[in-house]
């Protein structure tokens, strides 16, 4: 339990930065509390020496030196909020920030293993859960222990005899809190469960708008979602609840001490055994001691709540990927099966990277295997093939044979299991991953475009595209007409998502984008789907223009788009069944045949001399 505790608490980690302003604040709390100590002790001297002493003297001097300190706790207490705050959110600035990049940099596999929808509520509301209860605690978890030894120590001092009053409120107050933590700790982990369950929900319904309007399903989703926006509601009045009891017991005790402080103190003071001024300060310690108990308390109180967002956080961060390979620049292994040290090896990459630009662009997979974590069945196996610069490969086969999983382990979206897929011989693990990337264009199957506009949506790839270059792109991906038909052009804004533009357009958009790197391998995941043939064909034709010295891998579900390609890869059940020609496979390959009964009309099949 306790290394569990201490493994939720090392997010805290990320205060090193800020330990300066820590410091700073704890003397500046430090200086609030000894201030605020201070007080109860001149109004002691004021009643005991100026009013019931009839020394107005004192009664103006203690007054003046009541008011400086005050003022200098008042101000102490500003620069105390002020510096909480500041801590707080730098603390949840880079926290975000690291979740960010660490999310940026995983594998399409290792993303998979987080719900895009626990993600954000991650990177959001269990950020600024955090941030949040940061503030309170470094006022009041700082304060908490000054403020307590020193109202108790005075306590001590002004009234000795009254001493069990704070002893018993203090032991009922601990009870209660026990109480309200055994009630509260399970409902906190629930509760952020349920809101990712509502940010699911939502995050569903919006983008899945249009679906939902077709099929009729508004009171559908609504009842869905009521159902979920209801089940946190529940748990957040339940939690809400339980903790109101605090302030009302807190006053109901404290109105309790000061009543048993005066009644037990006018006994104690009527016999002489202490003054009246010693009574009032004792029922102001005693306060402060409660209230410090209480701060105490209500940060415990407000522990497992942070712990839980804590270790959704961390969880994150601290994320290994589930293939070491994945992540070479830290990863020695790879290293020590090429027999190089560590050092040799990082060399060795940055010398690869230099002679990227050089590179021609042949891809070859020998002896591929990959599954997914924690699967049975390898997805892909045994694949072999050479995809040639200069040429065309194309991929096909029924859904879910594993054609975009092949064409992900090029750039390392995934990483494979085991054997090697090698650019110019070289294995694509031993490359540094920014620098492979940039001299592949992947245009994946499911098209994304940013909110910005064509400018930058076509040339987001590159970090200085030219007017001329954006054009050319656009013009090869058979865009030009319908960007040039738009009132602002290149400067037309896109929406999140491209929701604005037709599924047809969108992908010629995103084809573009990839052109415009002008990198020395293409790969698209049928990026042809929403084209009508006219526009595919053409498209098609001025791609082998461009293209014509790169290496373009295309994944089809269409026989029409890859039938002029080099070479076709027929892959079914994650292996490979054929590979050749058009011609070739029509055959002698029974999937590609099949194929091709289902799609292709029978004057076609009589041209490509397969019998009916």
């Amino acid at each position: 339990m306790l290394t569990k505790f201490l493994a939720d608490l090392r997010l805290f980690r990320f205060l090193k930065p800020y330990r300066g302003q820590i410091l700073a604040l704890s003397f500046l709390i430090f200086l609030q509390v000894f201030a605020d100590l201070q007080l109860p002790s001149f109004m002691a001297k004021i009643v005991d020496e100026g009013v019931v002493g009839g020394d107005m003297k004192v009664i103006y001097l203690y007054s003046s030196v009541m008011l400086v300190v005050s003022l200098l706790g008042g101000v102490a207490a500003v620069a105390v909020g002020f510096l909480s705050a500041r801590v707080a959110s730098g603390f949840a600035r880079d926290v975000r920030q690291q979740i960010f990049t660490k999310v940026e940099g995983l594998s399409v596999q290792d993303f998979s293993r987080f719900s895009t929808a626990s993600l954000i509520t991650r990177s959001t509301n269990d950020v600024q859960q955090t941030q949040m209860i940061m503030v309170f605690a470094l006022r009041m978890l700082l304060m908490a222990p000054f403020m307590g030894v020193g109202a108790l120590y005075f306590a001590i001092k002004s009234a000795p005899d009254l001493n069990w009053i704070i002893g018993l409120a203090i032991a009922v107050l601990l009870t209660m809190v026990v109480f309200l933590l055994t009630i509260t700790l399970p409902k906190f982990t629930i509760l952020q469960k349920l809101i990712d369950r509502l940010n699911l929900v939502t995050r569903e319904s919006l983008t899945g708008l249009r679906v939902v309007r077709a099929f009729r399903k508004e009171k559908s989703e609504e009842q869905k979602f009521d159902v979920a926006n209801t089940d946190l509601m529940r748990v957040n009045l339940f939690v809400n609840r339980v903790l109101i009891i605090v302030q009302p017991f807190m006053m109901l005790l404290m109105n309790l001490v000061a009543v048993a402080a005066v009644w037990f103190g006018g006994h104690l003071i009527s016999q002489n055994e202490i003054l009246l001024g010693d009574m009032l300060a004792f029922i102001q310690y005693a306060s402060f001691v409660i209230t410090s108990s209480l701060m105490m308390s209500m940060t415990l109180v407000m522990v497992p709540r942070v712990l839980v967002s804590a270790k959704r956080i961390n969880e994150v961060i601290e994320m290994k990927p589930t293939n070491r390979n994945s992540d070479l620049d830290k990863d020695a292994d790879f290293a020590k099966q090429n027999n190089q040290s560590a050092e040799s090896f990082k060399k060795t990459r940055e010398s690869l990277g230099e002679k990227l630009e050089n590179i021609t662009g042949r891809i070859e997979f020998k002896n591929v295997y990959f599954h997914y974590s924690q699967a049975g069945k390898p997805v892909l196996a045994d694949i072999n093939f050479v995809a040639e610069a200069g040429q065309t490969t194309a991929i096909i086969g029924s859904t879910g044979s594993g054609k975009s999983t092949l064409v992900g382990l090029i750039p390392r979206l995934y990483e494979v299991s085991t054997g090697q897929v090698l650019l110019d011989g070289v294995d694509v693990r031993v490359i540094d991953k920014e620098a492979l990337r940039q001299q592949i264009g992947f245009v994946p199957q499911k098209t994304t475009l940013f909110s910005g506009s064509i400018r930058s949506n076509v040339g987001y790839g590159k970090k200085t595209v030219t007017v001329p270059e954006i054009n050319q792109a656009l013009a090869i991906a058979q865009a030009s007409d319908f960007v040039g038909k738009l009132e602002k052009g290149l400067d037309n804004e896109i929406a999140q998502g491209g929701s604005n533009v037709s599924g047809g357009q969108k992908q010629r958009l995103a084809i573009a984008r990839a052109l415009a790197i002008d990198p020395k391998i293409y790969i698209f995941d049928d990026s042809f789907s929403a084209l009508d043939f006219k526009t595919d064909a053409k498209l098609r034709q001025a791609l082998k223009d461009e293209t014509k010295d790169k290496t373009v891998i295309i994944v089809g579900q269409r026989i029409g788009t890859i039938m002029d390609a080099d070479k076709i890869i027929v892959l079914d059940e994650g292996r490979i069944v054929g590979q050749g020609t058009h011609q070739e496979l029509l055959a002698e390959n029974k999937v590609y045949q099949e194929i091709a009964l289902s799609q292709l009309s029978d004057r076609e099949l009589t041209k490509s001399h397969l019998k009916i």
